[in-house]
Formats: structure tokens, sequence, C-alpha cells
């Protein structure tokens, strides 16, 4: 089968027959999956989903191509007010961005503009590690980078982030992505909430949940609630690239007070949305049985994956998005090389946290063929 025809049909009933039947052909241990090669190469390193977008995605961008010379300003206000009405909050919560990033590359123009007008110190605290992407926008404007690594068991030290806010002379931004990346934990409504929920001039929260839609764990609670209470010292992020499988298209947003929202939005390029992308968004967003399909999906790629690191004593973080961050015994980026060599995309290696390896989450048919490559390198004693 090829690696992007399972479980992508032209209806969900199709795709929803063929994710049942896999589960069928799996816990009936059928034969060893078929292996990558140079025409079909596994791609599990970008964190994309392989499912592809919803078909009611490809219907709307078809459907739009005619009209595709006007401005896309229509679409992208349906859909500000389409994600505003999933939060039930207004049209002026909401900044849409040429994905997440460029809303976060806004917030920190924002923030590092303001220190520069009041006169004051600016500073970025940030895990480590940590999705970078905030890192590398703070760096040109004179930002201080302050990381703090993560503890021992993978998660955020969160008392010597605050500790770093808190000792810091002027305005300090602290990053929080979560579920993080690369790591895919989690972290607990109950050890954010009492540090978030201060309000504060001096410390600014930037919150990226572009996992946020693959997480079942109830300790997870979105940063969003505290937009809802009115907090303003904080922008959260999210993104169609992930669970809805739109990364190609660029289309994301953050959410935050309204007064946030006009600042951060000086700072965006006019015109940032394109129509394709700002109407399959619009489709996806309203495609609950897509959603859910998705989800069902990973669930079951993450427990083939999970299941056969038990099998060969790999440890691994608890994840709880499109991907899994586990041990490798040995060098990682020979590891990493040897993959490659088998025609196996794998993540790289995410200092400080040396001798672990991200993997994307693809299709269950795509990790059965990982699983069935990780066990020959196992074997071997390269994995």
């Amino acid at each position: 089968m090829d690696r992007r025809s399972f479980l992508k049909s032209s209806s969900l009933v199709a795709g929803g027959l063929a994710l049942n039947s896999f589960i069928n052909q799996a816990s009936a241990k059928t034969p060893t999956a078929q292996l990558p090669d140079a025409k079909h190469p596994l791609l599990l390193n970008f964190n994309e989903n392989s499912l592809g977008m919803s078909p009611k995605a490809k219907d709307a961008i078809i459907a739009a191509l005619p009209n595709s010379f006007r401005y896309p300003d229509d679409a992208r206000a349906e859909l500000i007010t389409n994600i505003g009405s999933l939060y039930d909050l207004s049209d002026k919560h909401i900044s849409i961005g040429n994905g997440s990033s460029e809303t976060i590359q806004a917030a920190v123009a924002m923030l590092a503009n303001k220190a520069k007008n009041q006169g004051i110190n600016i500073q970025l605290v940030t895990p480590d590690p940590t999705f970078n992407y905030t890192e590398l926008y703070s760096l040109p404007l004179g930002v201080q980078i302050t990381k703090v690594p993560l503890k021992t068991d993978l998660s955020f030290d969160l008392e010597k982030m605050e500790q770093a806010a808190n000792n810091f002379d002027g305005l300090s931004m602290i990053y929080i992505c979560n579920p993080n990346n690369p790591t895919a934990m989690i972290t607990p409504h109950s050890q954010l909430d009492g540090w978030m929920s201060k309000a504060s001039d001096n410390q600014f929260f930037i919150v990226d949940e572009a996992y946020a839609e693959f997480v079942e764990d109830p300790n997870f609670i979105s940063a969003i609630e505290l937009v809802k209470k009115g907090q303003k010292n904080l922008i959260v992020t999210r993104t169609f690239s992930k669970i809805f499988a739109l990364a190609g298209l660029r289309v994301g947003y953050g959410v935050a007070a309204p007064e946030v929202i006009a600042a951060v939005d000086e700072f965006l390029s006019i015109d940032n949305t394109n129509t394709a992308g700002a109407v399959a968004a619009l489709a996806s967003l309203k495609d609950k049985a897509f959603i859910n399909h998705s989800l069902k999906s990973n669930n079951l790629s993450r427990k083939i994956v999970e299941t056969a690191l038990n099998e060969l004593g790999l440890e691994y973080a608890p994840s709880q998005a499109n991907f899994i961050f586990h041990k490798v015994n040995g060098d990682v980026k020979t590891y990493k090389q040897r993959m490659a060599d088998a025609n196996v995309m794998v993540g790289r290696e995410f200092p400080p946290a040396v001798g672990w390896n991200r993997l994307t989450l693809g299709t269950p048919e795509e990790m059965e063929q990982f699983v069935t490559v990780l066990k020959e390198f196992h074997k071997k004693g390269w994995a």
C-alpha cells in the first residue's frame, strides 16, 4: 500500500472503514509491514499529519478557486468569527497568522517594541529544549535569552522559570509550549495556574498550544480559559497545521484580550491569509467527524510505537501529541543517518536532552513499517 493512500479517501465513511480494517488487522497480528523504499520513504521528522486534509477542506479550496482573483478579506473574516465562536469569544479576541509561528513572531515584536518605547530591558524565559521559534524571533531584536533546562523527568522547571522572571529588571516574555515540543508532554493546569493567573505589567506569557487538539489528559486545561476570565498578560497560539493537516497552507491564530490582539496585529503582515488556507481552515474547523477520525488514527499510531518501545526496553516520554520522544541506545546522529539510509526520516537530537530522538507519528500503516525497521535495528544493536 502506498504510504499516502492509507486513510486518505474521498469520503470519511471510506476513511473510517479503512481505519477499522487496520485496527482489526493489527489485532489479528498480520504479517510484517512492507518496508519503505526510496520512492516511498517514511517522513517522520516534521510533525506533519500524514492523513492529509479533510475531504471537505479540499472541496472548499476547489469551490473557492474561481474567485481567487479577489482578496481573501471575506473568507478571513468568516474564519475569525468562527474561531471566536468556538471559544465563546468575540472577533476582537482573535488574530490570524500565516501559521501560528507568525503570531508568535508578532507577539515578540510587539513586546520588544513596548520595552524599547519604555526604555526598559527585555528577556525571554524559555524551557530548554522546546520549540525554538520564539528564541529565533527574539535574537535579532536584542532580547536577552534565559534558558531553563528541563527537569530530569523532562518536565518544565516552572519554579526556576518564575524565579528568573521575578528577578529580572524589566519585561519578561515567558514561552510555554503545551504540550511541549520535542517531549510531547503536557504541563498540567494545576502547575501553571498559580503563576499564569497573576496579573502583571512585567511578565507576559506566550502559550503555544499547537498540539492541544491531540490532548486527552484531563490534567490539561487550555490557557484560553484564562483569556476568557479577562487575563491580559498572555496570548495563546494555535495552528491548523497539525490535527487539521494544513501545514502547507499556513494558517494559525492567536487568542488574547482585545487590546492585546490589537497590539499584536500591528506587527502582522497585511493580507497574511490566502483564500485557499482560509476556506480550508474554516471547513476543517466545522468537520468534527474528520477531527475525531484524525485523533483516533493518531492514538492508534502512538499505541503501535509504544508497544514496540516497551518490547525493546526503550524509554519514552508520555506523549499527548502526534510525536513521541524516545531514548536511543548509542549516538543519535548515527541512528538518524542509519534510519535515513533505510528510507526512514526521523527527528534530530534536542540538546541538552542528549540520547533522545523525536519521532513523528504517521498513519498506523506507516508506524507498522517504522516498527519493522526499528526491530531490525535493535537486533543489530543500533537502537
